[in-house]
């Protein structure tokens, strides 16, 4: 069973539909009904319901980088950057990493991707 996954909404709906398609339990910020919402709230909301979160805003890099220094606690943060990776490479490599690590080796981590 893979962990869960909070998609931002920078996130090309090619890639939650991907991994829709291989299993993965997605949730949106969209579906979660916080299109607009700050990144320090998406990544505190990803947390709540336990799931990690994925995004390719590098905005959320500073933001989980205080969290590690003050000691704030997040579910995991994985990213890739817009230009650096494909949509299938994006789908394959969380598929990977959801399906494999535990909530334990993600938490208050940031996963950068391609692997």
């Amino acid at each position: 069973m893979s962990l869960p996954l909070y998609v931002d909404h920078h996130v090309r709906a090619a890639v939650t539909k991907g991994l829709r398609r291989r299993g993965i339990d997605v949730l949106t910020a969209f579906e979660d009904e916080r299109p607009d919402a700050a990144d320090d709230e998406l990544l505190a909301r990803a947390g709540e319901l336990g799931r990690v979160i994925f995004t390719q805003d590098d905005d959320f890099l500073a933001i989980a980088d205080d969290w590690q220094r003050t000691g704030r606690h997040f579910a995991g943060l994985i990213y890739a950057h817009q230009l650096r990776a494909t949509v299938g490479q994006i789908v394959a490599d969380l598929r990977l990493v959801l399906e494999v690590a535990t909530r334990e080796e993600l938490c208050d981590s940031v996963l950068f991707l391609p692997l």
